[in-house]
């Protein structure tokens, strides 16, 4: 199986496991799967979230992600407990089509390695 099969099959068993736990079947998109991953990061699980704070939340998530990957560095947790992340390499310029890959692949090893898919 070519890498792109392995990845298309893996984001497609990340969707559909996420969206019958969490959105009743409706199919979760990758922005609210992003969004699923961050509140998962705070470890503020039973929380409501404010408008700001989900923006904040997917920018939380987007560095966990991208971590792996050497853009981003966890540096410390504030007084609240919310993560804070340094960049440390400027992603380069992608286009949509190559953010969304690359995203799809980063969730989809952070579901592997956090052992929710295989």
């Amino acid at each position: 199986m070519s890498r792109d099969e392995q990845l298309k099959e893996r984001w497609e068993l990340v969707v559909h496991k996420l969206s019958t736990q969490f959105a009743d079947g409706d199919i979760l998109d990758l922005d609210a799967i992003i969004y699923l991953i961050g509140v998962q990061e705070l470890g503020q699980l039973h929380r409501r979230f404010k408008k700001d704070h989900k923006l904040d939340l997917m920018h939380i998530a987007i560095c966990r992600l991208l971590e792996p990957y050497g853009y981003y560095e966890f540096d410390y947790f504030d007084e609240d407990k919310w993560p804070h992340y340094i960049v440390k390499e400027q992603l380069p310029p992608l286009k949509a089509g190559e953010q969304s890959v690359l995203m799809k692949e980063a969730i989809v090893n952070y579901f592997v390695e956090t052992e929710y898919i295989k």
